[in-house]
C-alpha cells in the first residue's frame, strides 16, 4: 500500500525536519533530545536525515516543559522514558498484528489499498480514545490507593508478590503446534488477568507461561492463586500450574516489581508441585488469623541463594 500516506496517517503529518531542526525549534539541546530518542527505542539516525514530525517538535517541546515545570526529576527523564517505550512497542505491535491479520483474511480488502488507508485512519483514532480511557481508568485506581495511605512509600511498599506458572510448558512446545501453543498461552493470560483484577491484584507482567501479580492484601493474594489454581485445573485445555508468594517489602519501579520478596516468591514457585501454592512465613503469619484457609508448614528444602526455605502449603479450609 502506499507508505507515505500511510506514515502520514500514523505520525500525525509529513516528515519535515531533521534533528538539528528538531533541537533548535524546541530549544532541547541535541544531545540530550538524542538520548531520549533512544531511550524511546527508536533507532539512531543521522544529522541530516529527515524523519521528524511536526508532531515529534511538539512531544520534545511538551516532555521538556514537564521538566522544567518540577514535575518530572532531570535525573530521571531516560528511565521513564524508556519505560515508556518499551511498554508502548509492544503494545503497537499487537495492534500491528492484528491489522495484519484483518488484512490477509480478508481477499477484497487486502487488494485495495485506498480502502485500507481508510481503515487505518479510522482505527487510529478509536484505538487512542481507548487507550486514553483504559490508562485514566488505571490512573484513577492507583491514585485512590496512593491518597488512601498518603503516607507510604509507594516505591517501597508492603505488598505480597506471587507467581503461577505453568508446570511442563517447556514439555509441552515439542509436542503441539504453534497455533495450539498460542490458544494455550492466550487462555492462561486471559484466565489470569480475569481473576487478579477480581480480587483487587495487579497483574505486573506475563512471562510466557507465568504470571507475576502483586496484591496490597493478604486475603485477596491467597484469593487470586487459590482461584487461579482452581480454575486452570477445571479448564482441560490447561496444563496444571503452580504458585508461590512471599509477603513484605516491595521495590515498584516503572511498572516493575523488584527485591528480596520478589525473589523468595519465584523460588517458593520453583519448589512447588503442581496444583499446590506455597507461602513463605510472613504470609502464613497473615493468613492464619482466618478460618478460611489451610496452613501446613513444609520441610525446609535448600534452593538457590537459601540454604533452608522455610515454606508453608496453602489450602482452602
Amino acid at each position: 500500500m502506499d507508505e507515505e500516506r500511510l506514515e502520514r496517517i500514523l505520525l500525525g503529518g509529513q516528515r519535515r525536519y531533521t534533528r538539528l531542526e528538531v533541537a533548535e525549534k524546541t530549544g532541547v539541546p541535541i544531545e540530550r533530545a538524542t538520548r531520549l530518542w533512544r531511550a524511546l527505542g527508536f533507532a539512531t539516525v543521522a544529522d541530516d536525515d529527515v524523519v521528524f514530525t511536526d508532531a515529534d517538535v511538539e512531544a520534545v517541546r511538551l516532555a521538556d516543559q514537564l521538566i522544567s515545570s518540577g514535575w518530572l526529576d532531570p535525573r530521571l527523564e531516560t528511565t521513564v522514558t524508556r519505560a515508556l517505550g518499551q511498554h508502548l512497542s509492544r503494545l503497537a505491535e499487537w495492534q500491528v498484528s492484528m491489522l495484519w491479520t484483518l488484512i490477509t483474511e480478508n481477499e477484497e480488502l487486502g487488494r485495495d489499498e485506498k480502502q485500507v488507508a481508510l481503515l487505518v485512519e479510522r482505527l487510529v483514532p478509536e484505538l487512542q480514545r481507548v487507550q486514553d480511557f483504559v490508562w485514566r481508568r488505571h490512573l484513577a485506581a492507583f491514585a485512590g490507593r496512593a491518597l488512601a495511605s498518603p503516607e507510604e512509600n509507594l516505591e517501597a511498599r508492603t505488598e505480597v508478590a506471587g507467581f503461577v506458572d505453568m508446570v511442563g510448558y517447556t514439555r509441552l512446545t515439542r509436542r503441539i503446534g504453534e497455533s495450539e501453543l498460542s490458544e494455550i498461552l492466550e487462555r492462561f493470560e486471559a484466565l489470569a488477568t480475569e481473576v487478579v483484577a477480581e480480587h483487587h491484584g495487579r497483574v505486573v507482567k506475563m512471562i510466557g507461561d507465568e504470571v507475576l501479580f502483586v496484591a496490597d492484601s493478604p486475603v485477596d493474594a491467597a484469593e487470586i492463586a487459590l482461584t487461579l489454581t482452581e480454575r486452570t485445573t477445571a479448564d482441560p485445555t490447561l496444563p496444571d500450574v503452580r504458585a508461590g508468594m512471599a509477603s513484605g517489602r516491595i521495590l515498584s519501579r516503572f511498572g516493575d516489581v523488584y527485591g528480596s520478596v520478589v525473589n523468595l516468591a519465584a523460588r517458593l514457585t520453583s519448589i512447588a508441585r503442581p496444583g499446590t501454592i506455597l507461602i513463605d512465613r510472613e504470609l502464613a503469619r497473615a493468613l492464619a488469623t482466618t478460618h478460611r484457609y489451610s496452613i501446613r508448614p513444609r520441610r525446609a528444602t535448600a534452593v538457590r541463594g537459601y540454604a533452608r526455605l522455610r515454606s508453608f502449603a496453602l489450602r482452602r479450609g
